[in-house]
């Protein structure tokens, strides 16, 4: 170093050229400025995990938003058959009510006979007119929705105090949770039969300054103050004993296939995973948040918030706008996905459903494979509507075909006559009973030439051959068609 600077000193003395002189200086600054920056690299402290992160999609969830996409949609029609006489509606009729939810003239008709499991056409016998109505199983799947939605609103009255108990307040505003209601398992009028018939718990009033409607805390209690991630390292605390005490304040990790982990990306994790936070919880509007240390706290507060949030939803997933209203309530960062997207190992962002406009929140530990490990009876009756759209609309022509087969439950009038029953009255939560689809040899065991691919289409999974985005009706023959039509 000395012989450098002294070097330096003797170019300065003589009689040289401003040119040379600016060259010397620089590579003097150049040469601190590398020692100070590789002595500084080598101890670096930090514990936050890099913002500008690569973006790996995982399919498994994607799918998931396909299939919701096009339930969505179903949702969207079935009030408005519901809500008519004897839950029928002329088609014609049916069109000019669907714009107001977003489709186009001459959409409805054909969006209906894409799904002929939920939506059933047929022609009025006396006015030559198409009617729609809902089939009896999807019927079915709306019973079975209602009573599961209803036998767990204890739970609803849990999932309700808990999410009052992480705001600041203990207060959040009606509309907010009326938004939320159908993730956290709400019925639709849960002001009534949740907050207004549980005066020990809820309080309902209105503020002065914003005229909104509140629902605030009466009273917090501390055994509802533990989060779903505190039993998770609790059990695993008791099964590997001593070993588990890195777990303290660590995260379930599990990154998407193909997300390339560096080793510094590997060291900030490591150094994030054992810092210390405050619970979602504890009220922390009386803590000095103004240190840095404090600020890294919040920020790993924030994650647990969102991640107890999707811990008490149904499906265990959420849309980003959704939380973005909760978002002042809870300390929430300004900049939600850029904030979400950081920690990809926990939540997986989905962006499949709207085109790109709706972001869904997946909690990643409570999936395998794109279903969920713990589901619950709401999910389950949810997820068979589901079946009945993912149902190939060939399938409903087979239906229709095996009525036509003679079984021994036929009735016979005296007359010789056959009458049919409606296969549709077999179906028992989506089984086929033995009689549907006999072999012909009359012994009922249903192991005739249809009745396999009926049972085994029933429960599947298979996307319909025809999607969302062919509205293209001109390729479908004429046997296809009347198929979709009942008579």
């Amino acid at each position: 170093m000395s012989i450098f600077f002294s070097h330096t000193v003797n170019l300065l003395k003589t009689k040289t050229t401003t040119k040379s002189l600016k060259s010397t200086t620089t590579i003097a600054f150049s040469f601190f400025y590398y020692n100070n920056l590789t002595s500084t690299r080598n101890k670096s402290q930090s514990t936050s995990i890099p913002k500008k992160q690569q973006r790996v999609r995982d399919h498994g969830y994607d799918n998931y938003m396909e299939v919701e996409k096009k339930t969505r949609k179903v949702l969207k029609f079935r009030p408005l058959i519901l809500s008519q006489r004897n839950q029928t509606i002329q088609v014609a009729r049916l069109d000019i009510l669907s714009r107001r939810i977003g489709f186009k003239q001459h959409e409805a008709g054909k969006f209906l006979l894409k799904y002929p499991h939920v939506f059933e056409i047929y022609e009025h016998p006396v006015q030559r007119i198409l009617y729609c109505r809902l089939t009896r199983k999807a019927l079915l799947q709306i019973e079975q929705e209602k009573a599961a939605l209803d036998a767990q609103i204890p739970q609803a009255v849990t999932r309700l105090r808990k999410l009052l108990m992480m705001s600041n307040t203990g207060r959040l505003r009606l509309e907010h949770i009326r938004i939320a209601r159908s993730e956290f398992g709400l019925p639709e009028d849960f002001e009534y039969s949740v907050v207004l018939k549980n005066p020990q718990f809820f309080r309902l009033f209105d503020a002065d300054e914003t005229r909104n409607k509140y629902i605030e805390l009466v009273e917090r209690d501390p055994k509802l103050a533990v989060c779903a991630l505190e039993r998770a390292r609790e059990k695993e605390y008791r099964e590997r004993g001593i070993d588990a005490e890195d777990i303290r304040f660590s995260f379930i990790v599990n990154f998407p296939p193909g997300f390339k982990i560096g080793k510094y990306y590997r060291i900030a994790v490591w150094k994030w995973q054992r810092l210390p936070y405050w619970s979602p919880y504890e009220d922390v509007s009386g803590y000095d948040l103004r240190s840095l240390e404090a600020q890294k706290r919040m920020e790993k507060r924030a994650v647990a918030v969102i991640h107890e949030m999707l811990s008490l939803t149904v499906e265990k997933k959420i849309t980003m706008e959704r939380i973005a209203h909760f978002r002042l309530a809870m300390n929430l960062p300004k900049k939600l996905k850029d904030f979400v997207l950081q920690h990809q190992g926990i939540f997986y962002v989905s962006t499949r459903g709207n085109h790109g406009k709706l972001h869904t929140v997946f909690l990643r530990e409570a999936y395998r494979k794109g279903e969920l490990i713990e589901p619950n009876q709401l999910y389950w009756a949810r997820r068979k509507l589901a079946e009945l759209v993912l149902m190939s609309p060939r399938k409903a022509k087979m239906d229709r075909e095996l009525v036509s087969y003679r079984r021994d439950g036929d009735e016979v009038d005296e007359m010789g006559r056959v009458r049919k029953v409606c296969p549709e009255n077999r179906f028992n939560n989506f089984e086929v009973e033995g009689g549907v689809g006999g072999d012909g040899d009359g012994d009922g065991d249903g192991e005739g030439e249809g009745a396999g691919d009926l049972n085994s289409n029933l429960g599947s999974d298979v996307e319909s051959d025809i999607s969302d985005e062919d509205d293209d009706c001109d390729e479908i023959d004429e046997e296809e068609e009347d198929a979709c039509v009942s008579e």
